[in-house]
């Protein structure tokens, strides 16, 4: 099954190397993994010594992917592109003196890995690496890194019109945003990484990336820090046209498939609970039936719906 373990918060503090190789080893031995033992810590040594010298915080470690193939990643607050430290240097501050004893930079990271790469995104980076049995001395693997592309200024379409997206979940929507979130970085990455073995993927990615422009980036990122702010409940609007209501009939035949592709462990992501898609389904059938011209359905009615089938059957 795909593993989902919650994130370890770290300091950025030197004590958080060591949490951080605690922590990971402790997973490959639940896993059943001590074969990986050794790259796992060395890889998670460097990448947590990276992000407390040259990211910003919040930091965290989690594990990902399937027991056959793990994957270790350190994320923080920073976009800038991960770096390499420089031990030569003999102007750092204590804690850099520290860290660098540990910090041999990300060529050590690749020669730990099966693969390895960095996810750039607009609050921050994901840097990650699948843990070999063996350093690999001297057989040092490219990473693939994947970028954030230049924003393009955005304007709602000429017969744009408004749609309310009524008593939304809060909390429901974040982990439905935080799923999507997931998926859609492991499809970028395996086209990058593998377009020509999975053709599907760069497709996926694709359509994907057509479905985002459909919505202003900057309402997007509103939108997740008021998730993030509280409340149970709340109202949205947004922007759309009447020509976007294929790609949002489109989208949900796609969500399926992915959710069916993470079963099968083609993707190293979590499928949607049952909860979790019937939000995202009512999320764009509500695009599709507005800029129809067809009222509001508020979230909450959807859900006393499927309360009361519920109890029925």
């Amino acid at each position: 099954m795909p593993l989902n373990k919650p994130a370890l918060p770290l300091d950025s503090a030197p004590s958080a190397v060591a949490d951080a190789r605690r922590w990971v080893s402790g997973l490959c031995r639940d896993l059943g993994r001590e074969d990986l033992l050794d790259c796992a810590e060395l890889g998670v040594s460097e990448l947590v010594t990276n992000a407390i010298l040259h990211g910003e915080a919040p930091i965290s470690v989690r594990v990902r992917g399937t027991r056959d193939h793990p994957r270790i990643e350190v994320s923080d607050g920073s976009s800038r592109p991960p770096v390499m430290p420089d031990p030569a240097s003999g102007d750092e501050e204590d804690i850099e003196n520290f860290l660098t004893t540990f910090g041999r930079g990300l060529s050590m990271v690749s020669m730990a890995a099966n693969a390895w790469g960095a996810s750039i995104e607009r609050n921050g980076k994901v840097v990650w690496f699948e843990p070999a049995s063996t350093l690999q001395e001297g057989g040092e693997r490219e990473g693939v890194i994947d970028g954030l592309q230049d924003d393009v200024e955005w304007y709602p379409m000429d017969d744009a019109v408004s749609v309310e997206l009524l008593n939304v979940d809060l909390k429901l929507l974040l982990g439905v945003l935080n799923q999507y979130n997931n998926l859609r970085r492991e499809l970028r990455l395996l086209a990058l990484a593998h377009e020509s073995d999975y053709p599907l993927a760069r497709d996926l990615s694709r359509m994907f990336a057509t479905f985002e422009r459909q919505f202003p980036p900057a309402m997007l990122d509103k939108v997740g820090a008021g998730l993030r702010r509280g409340g149970q409940r709340a109202n949205l609007i947004f922007q759309a046209s009447p020509q976007s209501a294929s790609i949002f009939t489109t989208m949900l035949e796609m969500f399926d498939l992915a959710d069916a592709f993470c079963r099968a462990q083609r993707l190293l992501s979590l499928a949607r609970s049952a909860e979790q898609r019937r939000l995202q389904q009512w999320l764009l059938n509500e695009f599709i039936n507005q800029t129809a011209g067809q009222p509001p359905t508020p979230w909450t009615t959807v859900q006393t719906t499927v309360t009361a089938n519920s109890h029925v059957s």
